[in-house]
C-alpha cells in the first residue's frame, strides 16, 4: 500500500517493491533519507531563530534557507549513513537497520549507482543552500557550514563505530544547529543562546542513544561499537535517564542564577512524560512488541519512546524560549 503524504512525513513506512515504484520522486527521496526524523532538525533551527528574536536584526529570508540547507544536509547524512553501512557489510542480511524500515540498497529499491545520485543531488543542494547564505551573511557562515559538513560525511564512520556518535549529536543538533542558525537570521551570539542550545541537544543525543540500545547486540555482533555497546544496556539506559535529569536541572539553574526567565520552568509540564519515559527505560525490553506500542514501530521500543518524550519536552522547551524573547 502505498503510504500517504503524512505517513511518510511522520513515520518509516514498510514498503515493498511496488509500492516503491508506484510512489513520485519526491516521496522516494522522503522515504530514503528518512523524513519522519527532520522534526529534531527544524526544532534546532526553530529555537536558534526564536533566540535570536530580541537582537537588533531579524532575515526573514536567511530563516527560510537556513531550515531548508539543515533539512537537506540531515537528509545526507542519512542516506550516506545507509550507504556506508551497506557497503562496510553492516546492514546485510536481517540486521536491525532493515527490519523497521526500508534501507534502500538493501532492500533492493536503489542501486548503488542510483543512491550516490541521491547523494549527489541532496548534498548539492545543502552546500548551494550554505554558499548563498555565506554571501548574504559572513565568513563565520561558512565555518558554521564546513563544521557541519564534516559530520554530515564522518558521523557513520568512524564517530559511530567508535563511541562518538551519541556526542556529535548533541554536539551538531545543540549548539552547531542552534547557534548557526540564530547567527544566519541576525548576527548574534549570546550566553542564553549557548546555554540553551547546549540544553536543546541533549534530547536528540538521547534519541540516539535509545535506538543503539535497542540494537544493542546486533551492534556488538558487527563490531560497530556505539557508545551503548561500549556502556552496556544498564548503563546505557541509567545514563538516558540522567540526561534528562541534567535537562531539567540545567533549566533551573539557568532561572534560579537569573541567567534565563522564569518562562523556561514552562518545561516542567513535560515531567509526567519523563517519569513514563523513564519507567520504560529502567524495565527489561520485552521479547515482542507490547501492546501499547504503535503498529509498525517494533522492532524499534526505547528509541520510539525517547523520540516521543523528546518531541514533548522541545516543544515546552521552544514555547519557553518563544515567550521569554516576545514576551521578555
Amino acid at each position: 500500500m502505498i503510504p500517504s503524504w503524512r505517513e511518510v512525513l511522520t513515520q518509516i513506512p514498510r514498503l515493498d517493491t511496488r509500492d516503491w515504484q508506484a510512489m513520485g520522486r519526491l516521496k522516494r527521496w522522503l522515504v530514503a533519507s528518512r523524513a519522519a526524523v527532520f522534526v529534531m532538525t527544524l526544532f534546532s533551527a526553530g529555537l536558534g531563530m526564536v533566540l535570536a528574536i530580541p537582537g537588533q536584526s531579524f532575515d526573514v529570508l536567511n530563516a527560510v534557507l537556513v531550515c531548508i540547507g539543515l533539512v537537506l544536509a540531515h537528509g545526507t547524512n542519512n542516506l550516506v549513513n545507509d550507504w556506508t553501512d551497506s557497503r562496510k557489510g553492516i546492514d546485510k542480511g536481517n540486521y536491525f537497520r532493515t527490519q523497521y524500515g526500508p534501507q534502500p540498497l538493501e532492500s533492493g529499491f536503489l542501486t548503488e549507482r542510483q543512491l550516490l545520485g541521491y547523494i549527489a543531488l541532496t548534498g548539492g543542494l545543502a552546500i548551494a543552500v550554505g554558499l548563498v547564505l555565506v554571501l548574504r551573511t559572513d565568513i563565520q557562515t561558512l565555518y558554521w557550514m564546513l563544521a557541519g559538513a564534516f559530520f554530515v560525511l564522518f558521523y557513520t564512520w568512524p564517530l559511530k563505530y567508535i563511541g562518538l556518535g551519541e556526542p556529535a549529536v548533541w554536539l551538531v543538533w545543540g549548539p552547531l544547529m542552534v547557534l548557526a542558525s540564530a547567527y544566519v537570521v541576525s548576527g548574534d551570539m549570546t550566553a542564553t543562546m549557548i546555554w540553551v542550545s547546549a540544553i536543546y541537544g541533549i534530547g536528540p543525543a538521547t534519541v540516539l542513544f535509545g535506538k543503539h540500545t535497542d540494537k544493542l547486540a546486533e551492534d556488538r555482533k558487527k563490531g560497530v561499537y556505539t557508545l551503548p555497546v561500549l556502556l552496556g544496556e544498564s548503563n546505557s539506559r541509567h545514563t538516558v535517564i540522567g540526561l534528562w535529569a541534567i535537562q531539567y536541572g540545567g533549566l533551573a539553574l539557568g532561572v534560579g542564577s537569573g541567567a534565563l526567565s522564569l518562562w523556561y520552568l514552562l518545561t516542567w509540564l513535560a515531567l509526567p512524560r519523563f517519569i513514563e519515559t523513564a519507567k520504560r527505560f529502567r524495565e527489561p525490553r520485552p521479547v515482542e512488541a507490547p501492546v501499547d506500542l504503535p503498529p509498525g514501530v517494533w522492532p524499534l521500543y526505547l528509541v520510539a519512546f525517547a523520540f516521543d518524550y523528546n518531541k514533548r519536552f522541545s516543544g515546552w522547551l521552544f514555547l519557553a524560549v518563544l515567550l521569554s524573547s516576545v514576551v521578555g
